[in-house]
Parts: C-alpha cells; structure tokens; sequence
C-alpha cells in the first residue's frame, strides 16, 4: 500500500536498530522521512534477545574503541529522552559485567588492561571502572570453579531490551514520520529521485539509505557491484530469571548471560557463518542451556521461555559500514554493526544525518567505518578470519 504522501527528504530502507535510529535522528534533525521495511520491525538481527551492551577491552585504543566508549557513555541519556518522547520503556540498565580469570597469564593480562584502564576509561571522571578481584568474588553469580583465578568486574557494560527499543523507536517514527513495513525497496533511480519497491509502486525521496541488515549486501552490491559483507547466523535464548534481575552480565565459555528487568535472563549467542537460515536448532539451545548452567548454577532447572535465531550482519571488513556509496550521490548505507549494532546505533545516526546535512557530526567516524575502508583495493584485502 502506498502512504498517503509519496514525497520524501529520506526514505530509509529497514526497520532495525540502524535505519530506525537514523529515522529518529533524522526526524529531530527536521527532516520529512519514511522508513521501507520489506516484513516487519526487527524482522532481522535487531529483533534478537540478548541485548547486550559490552564494551571493548581497555588495551591497544585505537579510534574504534573510543567511539563504542563514547556510544556506551552516552546511551543512557538517549534513551532516557527516547521513553519521554514515546511514553515507552526499553528495559535499559547499567548493570556491570563480570569476565572470569581462568589462568595465571589472563590474571596478569587484566591487571594490565585494569591500569590501562584508568587511563582510557577515566573513572574518576565517568565513574566507570575495570578491577580485578580475587578468586570466589561473586560466587553467589558466578561458579567458583570456572573462575580459578579470579574475576574481572566492570561497571561501563548495560543491558536494553532489543525489541522494546525497536517499539519505542518505531513509535516515535510512527508519531513524527512514515513507517512502511511489507514494502521491500528494490532500486532508487537518483536523477528522479525515484525510490522502487517489489510492489511495482515508486516513492520520491531526495536520498535513500540502505540498512537492511543482512539483506543490505545485495542491495548495495546492486548499486557498486562489489560484495562486502556475509550473514552469519546466531542463537540465542530466553529463561526464566525471576529473582535474578540484579546481577551483573556474565561472560563466560563464549556466552553472554544477561539478567533483564522483566524477571528473564537471556543467553547467547552462537555463530555459524555457514548456516544462512533462520530455522531455530534445538540441539544448539540444548548446548546454550549447559554451557550457561555450567558456570552459572543458579539457571539449572529454570525453564526456557523464548527461543530465537537469526542472520547477523557482518562486513567482510568487520567493522560496520556508514556513509556515501561510492559513485553515488544520494545513496547511503548503514549496515554491519554484528554484535554492538546496539550500543552505537545512536551515534552511527548522528554521524550519517551529519554527513546527508553538510555538518560534522557530534563524534567523527572511525575510518574504518568509512566506505573507502570496505570498497575498491581496500576490499580486496578482507579481514576474513
């Protein structure tokens, strides 16, 4: 179905957590958008369960780390004015995470990353802090056992509720913009400004920008013909965590354990970059609910509520992609966050509704977000490990 009114500054193509976060900024920057989803919000990664929001290690800073920093520092207050707008919660917490010491060398490896710490994380300051502390810290969270050595307790890492801050973000495009969902873009044809959807209708927006996602490799590679990125599939799940909502995230045996607000816990995620369906593998929650029961006793018996699996986006390069396609003019994307798509989503938008504006934004890009990073000769020499 076409909206009532066909003409656009932006049409933003998918409803995750990058194209709604660039909506959003984009309607605040003043601009008149609509957002093209081809099923549904969060129909992708973004719709996932985990919610996640972990910083980088505090060793060998470079300018990547530093704009995660400066994305987590800030996300608080964004979403906080998000629920003012909206009148909706996203379930966000700063809830701290605890890493576990396993041998000699990673005891000494953190007391080093713990100093650097002060130095990059400034916690007198922002008051977030990396300590190391001794073995049977937190026990009552944490098995003795899978932590011989001790523990890493940081205070910088939180939580959000995935799909409560998509809803809340959805709504506030709803409210201020227009959300399409069932309308899956095709082409845009830049010297009309001509948007095409597989609907066969047209919508005229003055700049499209792609962040669908995993779908969003085609897309562009439709537009540059160069392939750079891949889906790789994840899984993760949901139990039963009534009692348990103050803990900190735990990151232990490849697993995040996170506590939520609303009595669950959530557990993930897995990797498989050579599955590209989104069909949920029993044998592999099987695997999640042991691993995580393993160094985390207090899950055993609880049961599993929510079940999810997914394709992820990943740029061959690893980081995310944000800017200019090159060789077009009004073409932008926003896709390949993988696993902290979350986190910086909000300062991605900044930085890309910047750039559309003619502005510097609020914090610059790392450049290897930047396409000259992910296309011509830089492509060719794929981070694929």
């Amino acid at each position: 179905m076409q909206p009532a009114d066909t003409s656009f500054d932006i049409a933003i193509a998918g409803a995750g957590i990058f194209g709604l976060s660039i909506a959003h900024a984009a309607i605040k920057a003043g601009h008149k958008v609509i957002v093209l989803e081809a099923q549904q919000v969060g129909a992708g990664a973004s719709g996932g369960l985990l919610g996640a929001l972990m910083p980088h290690m505090p060793a060998r800073w470079n300018p990547k780390k530093e704009f995660q920093f400066q994305a987590l520092s800030g996300l608080e207050g964004h979403i906080r004015q998000l629920e003012e707008d909206t009148g909706l919660t996203c379930g966000y917490k700063r809830l701290g995470r605890i890493l576990p010491l396993t041998t000699q060398d990673k005891y000494d490896h953190h007391l080093e990353r713990a100093e650097e710490s002060l130095e990059r994380w400034r916690p007198e300051e922002t008051g977030f802090s990396y300590t190391v502390e001794p073995s049977g810290s937190r026990s009552d969270w944490l098995k003795p056992e899978a932590a011989p050595f001790g523990i890493v307790y940081e205070t910088l890492a939180a939580r959000v509720s995935p799909r409560r801050y998509l809803a809340a973000l959805a709504a506030f495009v709803q409210g201020h913009g227009t959300l399409q969902t069932g309308a899956a873009v095709t082409g845009f044809e830049t010297s009309s400004g001509t948007v095409q959807l597989h609907s066969g209708d047209r919508i005229s927006a003055r700049s499209l920008v792609i962040s669908g996602g995993f779908s969003a490799f085609q897309l562009i590679e439709n537009f540059t013909g160069e392939q750079i990125g891949r889906g790789e599939k994840g899984q993760a799940l949901v139990m039963d965590g009534h009692g348990l909502e103050e803990n900190p995230a735990i990151y232990c045996d490849g697993l995040y354990v996170v506590p939520h607000d609303d009595g669950t816990v959530a557990i993930g995620s897995t990797s498989d970059r050579s599955a590209h369906d989104t069909d949920i593998d029993p044998a592999r929650s099987g695997e999640l609910v042991r691993r995580a029961t393993a160094f985390c006793p207090q899950l055993d018996g609880r049961k599993v509520l929510t079940e999810w699996a997914g394709i992820r986006p990943r740029c061959n390069k690893r980081d995310p992609l944000i800017g200019r396609l090159p060789g077009q003019e009004r073409i932008y994307a926003a896709t390949g966050g993988f696993k902290i798509s979350f986190g910086i989503a909000h300062l991605i938008a900044d930085a890309l509704v910047a750039e559309m504006n003619g502005r510097p934004p609020h914090l610059p890009l790392p450049e290897t977000f930047r396409p000259d990073h992910h296309f011509g000769a830089n492509r060719l020499a794929s981070d694929t490990a």
